[in-house]
């Protein structure tokens, strides 16, 4: 992952979005629909490792990868070369017509790597939207129940059914209903924000009250639960609620799905998020974002008998697992499994607590550094309170991009800043980065 064909510095030569980019996004305005949103109107050219360079030539340091795609790094070049050399070969054929072995080997690394003590299975999609349904439809297959059950400030996708599961409207669901039924909203531990001395089991209780009066044991199918919360602030549960949750729900016969979507394939530091309570033990991972290294490609791996559920034909869709997306995933995995990548995890962890807590201690906007590995969030508070404050997020995140930093916001109140940077990104880029977010803090 350190070799980089652009120079990783941060070089700011025009304002930003500069004049090139604020021509394109006037015919941007004109062809695309006004749905689909901008977070920072640049029109990006190029990129490698974690820098992205826009039409006005600005090099501008990427600490949100895509919402934590590229996590290897940006045009990666194990992943180019493998997308180069599948596309000569085979583009597509539909797997549930002719299948190919691409397919099947993203497959068997998956299913290595998902931790539990059983035989697993896999199938491929495109996004986790899809991931995220076809989860939930391979547990309501296997158990024969219908309800679904997810948290609060947790976020699944952007379809009829995941909008229903996500629990913030605005701007996923508002006036696009209405949705899916059978899905129940169940309070998340929230550690910030919980009764101060609530631990983890305790916190599970909570919601376990609130599952068996509200749905009854016996009618749910599934828990759908995010083990670091994405778009919800990067929200780490109490330790003990996850594992506490899972035993309820197996003494019950309900699947329990882990949505590692945006927390795994070598984010945190580990394969998955989930790992990092080693009692906790998911029937099913939804997993996306990070595995194609910027390819469509999204898997559901877990226990064989509960995959094995639907019928032929069930499962599937004209490009899940297309073979340029498998090769690009395959090339993804392949670089974790040698060894290196899930260190550089831990390395940037470092680099981010030990400056995140620096800021905290002098800020008192922050009331939380939280997160694993390279998926680190701060939370921001009006000063003496724990009352939201997203007009701060805003104008740091106005700041960063204005001196070309790509930060995120995030949560369920927008006051939180999340970064997640490509585990590419070097000591020096992270730091300078970071000295523009302080300035971003200092001038509030």
């Amino acid at each position: 992952m350190s070799e980089f064909t652009i120079a990783q510095q941060r070089k700011v030569v025009t304002e930003i979005p500069g004049p090139k980019s604020q021509a394109l996004q006037a015919q941007r305005l004109k062809a695309v629909g006004a749905g689909v949103g901008t977070a920072l109107g640049i029109f990006v050219e190029k990129a490698n490792g974690a820098i992205i360079i826009d039409a006005d030539g600005n090099h501008i340091i990427d600490l949100g990868s895509g919402i934590g795609v590229t996590t290897i790094g940006h045009t990666n070049a194990g992943v180019i070369n493998a997308v180069r050399e599948q596309v000569g070969e085979l583009t597509h054929t539909l797997f549930t017509l002719t299948p190919y072995q691409e397919y099947v080997e993203v497959c068997q690394i998956l299913n290595a790597h998902m931790p539990g003590n059983f035989a697993k299975k896999s199938a491929l999609f495109n996004s986790g939207s899809e991931a995220v349904e076809n989860a939930v439809k391979i547990a309501r297959k296997f158990t024969g129940r219908g309800e679904i059950a997810v948290f609060d400030h947790g976020y699944h996708g952007r379809t009829n059914l995941t909008m229903a599961m996500n629990f913030k409207a605005m701007p996923y669901a508002s006036g696009f209903g209405p949705f899916a039924p059978g899905v129940t909203h169940v309070p998340m531990s929230y550690p910030l924000r919980d009764p101060a001395g609530l631990t983890g089991e305790q916190a599970a209780q909570r919601s376990i009250t609130y599952l068996e009066k509200r749905i009854g044991a016996e009618n749910l199918a599934a828990i759908v639960i995010e083990p670091i919360q994405g778009e919800g602030g990067f929200i780490v549960p109490a330790p003990g609620f996850l594992t506490a949750l899972s035993n309820w729900a197996h003494e019950n016969g309900i699947v329990v799905v882990a949505d590692e979507v945006q927390a795994g394939i070598a984010r945190t530091g580990q394969w998955f998020a989930s790992e990092f309570e080693p009692t906790f033990e998911p029937d099913l991972m939804t997993i996306a974002k990070g595995i194609g290294g910027g390819m469509p490609i999204s898997a559901v791996t877990g226990r064989a008998e509960i995959m094995d559920a639907s019928h032929p034909g069930g499962i599937g869709g004209t490009f899940g697992g297309n073979p340029v997306s498998a090769a690009a995933a395959i090339a993804v995995l392949r670089q974790i499994e040698a060894g290196g990548v899930l260190e550089e995890a831990k390395r940037i962890e470092g680099i981010l607590y030990g400056r995140l807590e620096a800021m905290q201690a002098k800020y008192p906007q922050i009331a939380q550094v939280r997160g694993r590995g390279a998926m680190v969030a701060i939370e921001l508070v009006e000063p003496g309170t724990l009352n939201p404050n997203p007009a701060a997020v805003n104008a740091i995140v106005a700041h960063c991009h204005k001196n070309g930093v790509l930060i995120l916001n995030a949560g369920t109140y927008n006051n939180v800043i999340r970064f997640l940077p490509s585990l590419a990104i070097t000591n020096e880029l992270l730091n300078d980065a970071l000295d523009v977010v302080e300035a971003g803090l200092a001038s509030l």
